[in-house]
């Protein structure tokens, strides 16, 4: 359904210092680095036929998070969710919510973790076992 996710950042250096360590945890492999016409700045993570990617914004307006929304980014096992919280919390994110673990739900037990990234945006990692 998807073919790929971008959010802004307000420092496109820091945010992919941050996204490299986090996603790098997770197999994606060195981001791609794109200009814009425009001048600006945005990587690629490309990951088991996903995008997700950082970008300055072109109407060049501070980045803001989203208000609501969730990113969740698949793990394949409960340990990768640990790992994703713990490299996003040493890389300059924010632990928010419940500590990563099981969580049930009327989908059967998911193995969660959130944090925020840098910029504010509300990242998840989710293990579905089964």
């Amino acid at each position: 359904m998807f073919n790929h996710i971008m959010v802004g950042t307000s420092d496109i250096e820091r945010s992919k210092r941050f996204y490299d360590a986090v996603l790098g945890a997770m197999g994606a492999g060195e981001a791609v680095r794109n200009e814009a016409a425009t001048g600006h700045v945005r990587y690629f993570y490309l990951h088991d036929g996903n995008a997700f990617c950082i970008s300055e914004p072109i109407n060049d307006e501070q980045a803001t998070a989203s208000n609501g929304s969730t990113i969740g980014f698949k793990c394949s096992s409960p340990e990768q969710v640990v790992e994703f919280h713990d490299v996003a919390v040493a890389n300059g994110g924010t632990s928010i919510e419940d500590a990563p673990g099981p969580r049930s739900s009327n989908m059967g037990t998911l193995h969660l973790s959130y944090v925020r990234d840098p910029d504010g945006h509300k990242l998840c990692a989710i293990h579905r076992p089964g």
